[in-house]
């Protein structure tokens, strides 16, 4: 049976961070006819790519990649920002008889494509960004978490201390609208409009090998020239308080770039957040009804997509 790109439905394959996802999808794209659109909240910035594990060359040539590239790590770039370009995307693809498949780990952008979230646009207010982000110069990024944290703890066990511009983001959401920004998101949930939608779930049975796996990818980042990626953003202009470089790897290299850690200790630091994160997000998809699970401990990716294709087809039929 054929999937048909014109019935509604909605495909995507999630997992935490290392676990295959992309290869596992570039393999199943040609046999069913896919282009994919990436589901990966830093995927979309430009200059940012073995920290973000973005495609390969190889695999650019052999799938379409769609979201990849698309803002500058400088660029206010927001979930609503995201929902209106993956549906543009995803509306160009069935434009031609392909079927969009969802690709990633970021489990709010996977809920915004399938579930249509109703995301309000909360507008800037630049006189409060500007208040806040000298309240943090002067008295510390964890005053300003310690602040989020009275208004909406829930936000602030979620944002890491030293990402000012989402930390701020979250308290103008609050400052703006007088409700706090998990609310919304809450409320958004109970209010979104659920497309059928076919959702699988990669994982490894040995939580061991997910672990081994992470560092070994970070192992293989750093060897591939991630210090001088770090490196080559700062150069550029890019602050080291951007959200962006805030992310997982590149908040601790320009850490180490700038004299604040040691090489060794960057990189172990890097390892067992990345660990912390890929747990984070299975317990985020787990949450997750919709998403139907399979083991991928020892199996090749061609047997993986094989997999995932019979789910796909199976769940349809």
């Amino acid at each position: 049976m054929i999937l048909d790109a014109q019935s509604g439905v909605k495909y995507a394959i999630v997992g935490p961070t290392g676990i295959g996802k992309t290869a596992a999808a570039v393999c199943l794209a040609p046999l069913i006819d896919a282009e994919i659109l990436s589901a990966d909240s830093m995927q979309v910035y430009r200059h940012m790519d073995l920290g973000t594990a973005k495609p390969t060359p190889d695999e650019l040539a052999a799938a379409r990649f769609h979201l990849v590239d698309v803002a500058e790590p400088d660029q206010e770039w927001t979930l609503a920002d995201f929902q209106s370009a993956a549906e543009a995307a995803r509306q160009e693809v069935l434009g031609r008889g392909k079927l969009p498949l969802i690709v990633g780990g970021t489990g709010l952008y996977v809920r915004a494509i399938t579930s249509q979230l109703d995301i309000p646009t909360v507008p800037p207010d630049e006189e409060f960004r500007a208040e806040k982000r000298a309240f943090a110069e002067a008295n510390g990024n964890e005053a300003l978490h310690a602040e989020l944290a009275r208004i909406d703890p829930t936000a602030a066990a979620r944002i890491h201390v030293n990402d000012v511009k989402r930390i701020v983001r979250a308290l103008e959401v609050f400052h703006v609208q007088g409700e706090t920004i998990s609310d919304l998101h809450a409320r958004n949930q109970e209010t979104a409009r659920h497309d059928p939608v076919v959702i699988v779930g990669m994982n490894y049975g040995d939580r061991r090998a997910l672990y081994a796996r992470i560092d070994s990818r970070v192992d293989q980042m750093v060897k591939a020239g991630f210090v001088e990626e770090v490196r080559s953003l700062l150069d550029r202009g890019y602050s080291a308080d951007l959200k962006p470089m805030q992310a997982l790897g590149y908040r601790h290299m320009a850490r180490y770039l700038a004299g604040e850690t040691n090489f060794d200790d960057a990189v172990l630091e890097m390892k067992q957040d990345t660990r912390h994160f890929a747990r984070r997000q299975l317990i985020w998809f787990r949450g997750d009804a919709r998403v139907q699970w399979i083991e991928v401990d020892g199996l090749g990716v061609d047997e993986i997509a094989r997999r995932i294709e019979a789910i796909f087809k199976n769940t349809v039929s």
